[in-house]
């Protein structure tokens, strides 16, 4: 390996360079996502336009975590009116793709003080991640350097996927979306669930969530959250951090949000495989729930 030498850098200001300006930082971003930082993600779509006026910059995809990211890209400071813009493209796509989850990005070349404690206040409510970039020139060449300043991607507690739910829905809701295949996960795990339980459980569909119910009460210990390909199985337990480390050595896909809420991602052949597992898992959170 050949030993590198100091090169001193150029910083370049894109918001006023005719060259490398906002269209062409778009089509890098275009050619490879990747170099945002956030994980293996894809491009969607580009300049997507929203009913009422508006395009969104960028909406991007991460199958591993079934998350889409709306992105807005700004060159120079950050403004109040490119803040507002991202969340309400997040709020729209949220609402219109409620089987996803939903993360605001905002791009900017200086994020500014203002722009941290404007976002300090909505600490929680609004999954929100603010890129900072840098250009620099070295030599003959162009580079962008992405930093994350701001990252809000874990909801309150109260403010998880149990209590935002949205609208009622049937089964069949579910089932266009997911397929019957994979609802047939849940209703081995709700068969799981009822083999342990004092009273019985049923469905309750939601456009966000499927969550469950017994005699017409809502207790969501246990949620579903089917998708193309799996189903994400949420717990509400004080043993989430146990739950997750159990999972975690069955090198399942896991997802921890603050101390009682753990979700595993299983298929058909996780759950055949993991069985055992998987109903433990149910077993302790009902004895934990006391359900």
């Amino acid at each position: 390996m050949t030993t590198p030498t100091y090169t001193k850098h150029v910083d370049v200001n894109l918001k006023t360079n005719s060259i490398f300006n906002e269209a062409w930082l778009h089509e890098r971003i275009k050619d490879d996502p990747t170099i945002l930082g956030l994980g293996d993600v894809r491009v969607l779509d580009h300049e997507r336009a929203h009913v009422g006026g508006g395009r969104l910059d960028l909406l991007l995809y991460s199958e591993d975590d079934n998350r889409r990211y709306e992105v807005e890209v700004m060159l120079g400071a950050t403004d109040p009116s490119h803040i507002i813009r991202t969340i309400e493209y997040w709020d729209i796509e949220r609402r219109r793709y409620p089987g996803y989850e939903h993360v605001a990005v905002l791009i900017a070349e200086d994020i500014t003080s203002r722009f941290l404690n404007v976002m300090s206040l909505l600490s929680g409510n609004i999954p929100f991640i603010a890129l900072q970039l840098s250009a620099l020139q070295v030599d003959d060449k162009l580079l962008l350097h992405f930093v994350r300043v701001l990252d809000q991607t874990a909801l309150r507690e109260d403010d998880t996927v149990q209590d935002l739910g949205g609208g009622q829905v049937d089964r069949s809701y579910w089932e266009k979306y997911a397929g019957p295949q994979l609802m047939t996960i849940c209703d081995d795990v709700l068969t799981m669930v009822n083999a342990h339980v004092k009273t019985k459980r049923e469905f309750n569909f939601l456009e966000q969530y499927i969550g469950l119910r017994g005699n017409g009460v809502v207790d969501n210990f246990m949620w579903f959250g089917p998708r193309k390909k799996l189903v994400h199985l949420g717990f509400r337990t004080s043993l989430a951090p146990e739950l997750k480390d159990r999972f975690d050595q069955a090198a399942l896909p896991t997802k921890i949000d603050g101390t009682k809420y753990v979700k595993v991602s299983v298929t058909a052949e996780t759950l055949r495989s993991q069985r055992a597992l998987i109903e433990q898992a149910i077993i302790d959170t009902i004895k934990d729930n006391d359900a």
